[in-house]
């Protein structure tokens, strides 16, 4: 009786663990073992297209609908950058640069990649499928983030990954964020869990609104829109109002290298794909002030069961010239130094090693202003000496205008003669600055144009030598500097000249209230070494009339 006990308990125990071992692996979507079909499994849609609803689960009438596709937002942080990415099509929706302030709002950072009211600046990449119907997964696919550090922390190098699968095709994007860089690689790894060959091509996509930039004024202009680069057509800038007008711009539109940027006042945003890889080369306009550059890459036939991977990088950050020419071929072109560029870039190469030795935006301005006094210097000295002769000989100046006044010809024929006889250049004292106009003009590029020298300050009041003086007193020594200069130089014959003479160094003074205080602090400068110069000048030609 005791027996027939145990056998009972045993035989209950074991078919409860049978019972419980068929009820795990239902919910685990297995087959019953006492089924000879399959259960019913939810279907799942990662991001269905817009228009059409998600299906109920396996078609099965009364099924319970799945969850809509909830995106998240994941941020990356570096020492240099904040990175937002939407896992709604693993869209890089907003970029934080964490070294560089706003240029109107001090307490903020600049910002590149952003959504908001105003407009769109985003980063997003996706497949295209060459089978009509068959949808694989895009920028507008729900992508689920594995689980990772988010910021950098005591690590040198951290990374999100994203996977999606539609259309038999699984996507994986994976961003690498590395210390100090504002490189961000972009890997795309395209496997086919299908049952049939996929030919699919990878596009990178740059998505900018056309609003002109904040805070742009006639003084301070830049150009923001697509950029482009390819060993063959070389660099290219494009404009939104192009691709407005006519849908998309004139570019190249095949290549096997080079690059396709958004460009924008001392920062750039550029898709960088694998050298040597065939692709095209896209403008267009997306939507109601919203346009696109970008490159497609076919990845080539994929078998089932195999995957091919594509290693992109996003560059987004500061126009650093030494640092973007070591990233691609072309990418330092689209710091933009205007018409003046044959000019401008040599100056910013002296200015750069300058810097390298003093350390300081504001001394090295100081010191180049220097340097370019000296090498003007004997062109200086005949303007000066020229100007000089002039001042010695304006009495009889005088004289031949009071003796000629009511002939203009024997009175310019009376004074040719007279420069004749002194050996006076009546274009003397333009040269040197008709020379130095270039050079002037150059360097207002430079300072528009170089992020090094964006928000470098110099002494005291000057914080950024990229903006302008903020309390108005390298205007106001300008002004004082020209002044100075008018009173050395001769005086105009006609009484009207003079007056203007005089205010012109107020009229530049007041433009240059809205100048960059670099570019103030250079004329300024020149100005100081200049009266020097002429003063010594014109004291030793004033001394030797005397002696006569």
């Amino acid at each position: 009786m005791e027996i027939n006990k145990r056998t009972i308990l045993w035989i209950v125990f074991s078919v409860s663990l049978v019972v419980l071992w068929n009820n795990w692996m239902v919910s685990n979507g297995k087959q019953s073992m006492f089924s000879a079909t399959p259960p019913a499994r939810t279907a799942t849609v990662a991001n269905p297209a817009p228009g059409i609803a998600a299906p109920n689960a396996a078609g099965v009438p009364g099924a319970a609908a799945p969850a809509p596709f909830q995106n998240e937002t994941i941020t990356m942080t570096t020492d240099v950058m904040k990175v937002d990415i939407d896992t709604a099509g693993g869209v890089i929706k907003r970029l934080e640069l964490l070294k560089f302030k706003n240029a109107h709002d001090k307490t903020k950072n600049q910002v590149l990649f952003d959504v908001t009211p105003n407009g769109m600046y985003v980063a997003q990449t996706g497949l295209l499928s060459n089978v009509t119907g068959l949808t694989l997964p895009t920028k507008d696919t729900g992508f689920v983030a594995k689980s990772g550090p988010r910021a950098l922390d005591g690590a040198n190098e951290i990374q999100l990954v994203l996977e999606a699968e539609q259309g038999g095709v699984k996507l994986t994007k994976t961003f690498t964020f590395k210390r100090g860089d504002y490189l961000i690689g972009m890997r795309h790894d395209v496997a086919n869990v299908g049952t049939v060959p996929v030919n699919p091509s990878l596009y990178l996509q740059l998505l900018h609104h056309g609003n002109k930039p904040e805070g742009e004024s006639y003084f301070n202009s830049s150009y923001t829109g697509p950029t482009m680069y390819t060993p063959a057509d070389h660099y290219q800038k494009l404009k939104f109002d192009t691709i407005e007008k006519k849908g998309h711009a004139e570019h190249a539109t095949k290549a096997d290298d080079g690059w396709v940027a958004i460009s924008q006042h001392y920062f750039v945003s550029a898709f960088l794909p694998p050298a040597n890889m065939q692709r095209e080369i896209f403008t267009k306009k997306d939507g109601p002030n919203l346009y696109a550059i970008g490159t497609i890459m076919p990845l080539g036939s994929i078998a089932p069961g195999k995957s091919v991977s594509n290693e992109a990088r996003l560059y987004s950050g500061p126009q650093d010239e030494n640092k973007l020419a070591t990233i691609a071929p072309g990418l330092e072109l689209v710091k933009d130094y205007g018409f003046l560029t044959i000019i401008a870039r040599p100056i910013f190469w002296v200015m750069d090693h300058i810097h390298d030795l003093l350390g300081n935006w504001g001394w090295t301005i100081i010191a180049f202003t220097i340097l370019i006094k000296l090498l003007f210097f004997p062109l200086s000295a005949a303007g000066y000496k020229s100007m000089a002769r002039i001042k010695v000989v304006t009495p009889k100046m005088q004289a031949i205008r009071e003796k000629y006044k009511g002939d203009p010809a024997k009175m310019n024929q009376a004074t040719m003669e007279l420069y004749k006889t002194e050996k006076i250049n009546p274009l003397g004292g333009c040269l040197p600055i008709m020379v130095q106009m270039p050079v002037f003009i150059s360097l207002y590029w430079v300072l528009q144009a170089s992020a090094e020298m964006r928000g470098a300050p110099w002494v005291g009041w000057i914080t950024d030598l990229t903006a302008p003086d903020p309390f108005f007193i390298l205007p106001v020594l300008y002004a004082i500097s020209m002044f100075i200069t008018t009173k050395l130089n001769p005086a105009p014959a006609d009484p009207m000249q003079a007056k203007m003479m005089l205010f012109m160094p107020l009229a530049f003074s007041v433009m240059f209230l809205f100048f960059p205080s670099g570019l103030v602090l250079y004329w300024v400068v020149n100005n100081i070494l200049s009266i020097a110069q002429q003063w010594v000048i014109t004291k030793k030609f004033e001394d030797a009339s005397a002696k006569k």
